[in-house]
Formats: structure tokens, C-alpha cells, sequence
């Protein structure tokens, strides 16, 4: 059985003038196993920097060919969105990674980063705007009490 790989926990890390900030040593430890480079693009969703191993966007290709339409305009936008803003990413030997101003610019991030695990990908999230969004979810879970279907018990 192939072991599962899960990014979890809240660290935050210094971002250097350059835009270089270290990667978690549990993630890099993931990324090491999965793959040598990270892949992070703009989140669709929220100001942060989705980030993940390439096998997941591997996984996120498939799914998209077998569950869209190849020429639709959900199919092309999503794509466009996802793959064309997509960039590899490698750690030096220190295990920082050198983000883009791009990438930087949308998650309005400065001087510090905050990583968020979320399973088979993680966030990088400006420590103000996390702190307000995790307030937010927090709130939301809350009021909500969301039940999940164990459906196929765990795997062990």
C-alpha cells in the first residue's frame, strides 16, 4: 500500500527582501519524497498562493479531461487559471524558495509568510489576511456544524 503524504499544520516564516522565504521542513520532507519541486500558482479563490507536488496537478489534469467537456469554456478557463499560472518551484540548499512578485503581489505578502497545511496542498497566506480568514472559517464551522461521511472506513 502506498503511503499517503499530508501537509498540515499553521508555520509562519520570514520572507527576505528577494521574496525567498523557507519552505516547512515537513513539507520539503513531502516534496523530497513525492518529487524535488513544488508547484504554486494564484489561488482561484482567496488573496494566497495554493501550493502542492506536481503529482496532485497531475491528478487535477486527469479529473478536469474526464470530467469537462474538452472544449468547454469551464474546461479552458479553468486551465488557463490553473496551469498557465502554475510554476515549478525548487528549494535550495537551505530549503527557501524564491517566490515571484506575482505570485507575492496577490497574496499580499511582505516580510512574512504563513504556511497552511491542507491536506494534499497547503497555503501561503499573508499573516494578517490568514488571521481574518481562519476567524472567518472558524465562525462559519461553527454555526454550521458540518457532518463528513466516513464512507469506506480509513485506510490502515
Amino acid at each position: 500500500m502506498r503511503k499517503t503524504f499530508l501537509f498540515m499544520d499553521t508555520i509562519v516564516n520570514k520572507v527576505d527582501a528577494k521574496g525567498r522565504v523557507s519552505l516547512p521542513s515537513d513539507y520539503r520532507a513531502i516534496v523530497k519524497e513525492l518529487s524535488t519541486e513544488i508547484v504554486c500558482y494564484r489561488s482561484l479563490t482567496s488573496p494566497c498562493i495554493e501550493g502542492c507536488a506536481e503529482e496532485l496537478l497531475e491528478k487535477i489534469a486527469a479529473d478536469m479531461e474526464t470530467s469537462l467537456d474538452f472544449f468547454s469554456q469551464t474546461q479552458d478557463d479553468l486551465t488557463n487559471l490553473i496551469f498557465g499560472d502554475a510554476r515549478r518551484f525548487s528549494f535550495d540548499s537551505t530549503g527557501r524558495i524564491l517566490l515571484s512578485e506575482k505570485l507575492l503581489k496577490h497574496a499580499q505578502i511582505t516580510d512574512t509568510a504563513v504556511f497552511v497545511g491542507k491536506g494534499r496542498k497547503f497555503q501561503i497566506w499573508n499573516p494578517e489576511n490568514w488571521a481574518k480568514e481562519e476567524k472567518r472559517i472558524r465562525q462559519e464551522i461553527m454555526k454550521n456544524r458540518p457532518s463528513l461521511s466516513m464512507k469506506g472506513g480509513t485506510n490502515r
